[in-house]
This record gives C-alpha cells, structure tokens and sequence, in this order.
C-alpha cells in the first residue's frame, strides 16, 4: 500500500505561506494533492494542485479527493478546526483503503463516485 499525507505541512515563502502534500511524500497522482496559498493570518486561497482541469470538465473523468483534501486544509488553517478537517481526510483514506480509485490511479471510478465514496466514509 502507498502511503498519502495527511495533514499537509506548511512551508515558508517569502509573505506568504504554501501547504501542499507534494513537500512530505510522493503522491501518485496529482489527483491527491491538495494546496493552498495562504496569506498573513488565516485567509487563504485553497485548491487541487492540478487546479481545475478544465481538459476534462464534464467527463466524469477528475479525481475530486484533492478538492476535498483542500476543503480539509481550509477548515484547519483558516477556521482552526481539528476534528472536521481529520474526519474528512479519514474519509479519504478509507476509500483508498477499500480500493476506490479513478483512472488517475487505474480504476474505473469516476468523479461522482469517488465523491459518493468519500461521502458515504465521512
């Protein structure tokens, strides 16, 4: 089994500060790595690393769980929360347990599903 982040580390640049999964393991996709630019105190600009892949709107074919990893990271670094954000990233690390996988990962999930999936762990 591959191990994911979870939660990201923060990294220092400059004024502003960038938390991304990318800068404690190798994810195997970036369809698992969430990010966010944070500003001088708790505002922030969060997202998926691979932003929104415009390429494939509409295909059913994005793997959400970096968007949802990315709503985890706002919750903890912007509102201070610590269970919310845990409870989400469990979720998603359960259905990578239980072989949930889009074609980023060599499944056959598509988004919805993967959304259902990690919806139905939380």
């Amino acid at each position: 089994a591959k191990a994911w982040c979870w939660p990201p580390r923060m990294q220092t640049r400059r004024r502003s500060r960038a938390c991304s999964c990318s800068n404690r393991t190798r994810a195997p996709t970036i369809g698992l790595l969430a990010s966010a630019a944070l500003a001088e105190g708790t505002k922030g600009l969060y997202e998926p690393i691979h932003g929104s892949a415009p390429d494939i709107a509409g295909q059913d074919k994005a793997n959400p769980m970096a968007t949802i990893l990315s709503a985890a990271m706002l919750l903890r670094h912007s509102f201070g929360m610590e269970a919310e954000p845990a409870w989400i990233e469990a979720a998603v690390a359960r259905a990578l347990a239980d072989g949930i996988r889009g074609g980023d990962l060599g499944g056959t999930h598509g988004t919805g599903a993967i959304g259902d999936a990690v919806l139905a762990r939380l």
